[in-house]
């Protein structure tokens, strides 16, 4: 069920992470909630994970894992069915042998868990069959378009 958006701005990059989390929040509840951004540098990947955050109410300043790889958050309240967010970023990832050695087989089995992937396609043999993929492709200045797949 591929859907196709086109946003003109941050905010709407930003507020499209809604629809996403619609999504995650119908999907197997067996497992964690993974999206996989893919798309090139400037695409909106780490704008749209920032609202993600937002929208799920956590207030620190969310900044792209790149040199770290990961991070994760707490989640707080009962609106969302997951208990912890994880921002990963495979931008300098060489192998997915580094992502799995911080534990990502463990976080992903986990259905308290809403994941995050910037870069995925780079680890693409080691995501989930059930990741929301959402690819974001850099039309102009301020155009964006986003599909969620």
């Amino acid at each position: 069920m591929e859907k196709i958006f086109h946003t003109k701005n941050l905010k709407e990059t930003q507020n499209l992470s809604e629809k996403a989390i619609e999504i995650a929040k119908k999907q197997s509840r067996k497992n964690a909630a993974v999206l996989g951004l893919v798309g090139d540098l400037g695409g909106g990947k780490t704008s749209f994970t920032q609202g993600l955050a937002k929208n799920l109410g956590i207030k620190k300043e969310i900044l792209s894992p790149t040199f770290i790889l990961m991070q994760s958050y707490p989640l707080s309240g009962k609106k969302f069915p997951w208990k912890d967010f994880y921002h990963l970023d495979a931008y300098r990832v060489k192998s997915s042998k580094e992502i799995l050695r911080l534990g990502f087989e463990e976080i992903i089995k986990d259905s308290q868990n809403i994941v995050v992937v910037e870069w995925a396609d780079i680890i693409k043999d080691i995501m989930p069959k059930n990741t929301l993929w959402i690819e974001f492709e850099w039309l102009d200045e301020n155009e964006r378009k986003i599909t969620l797949n």
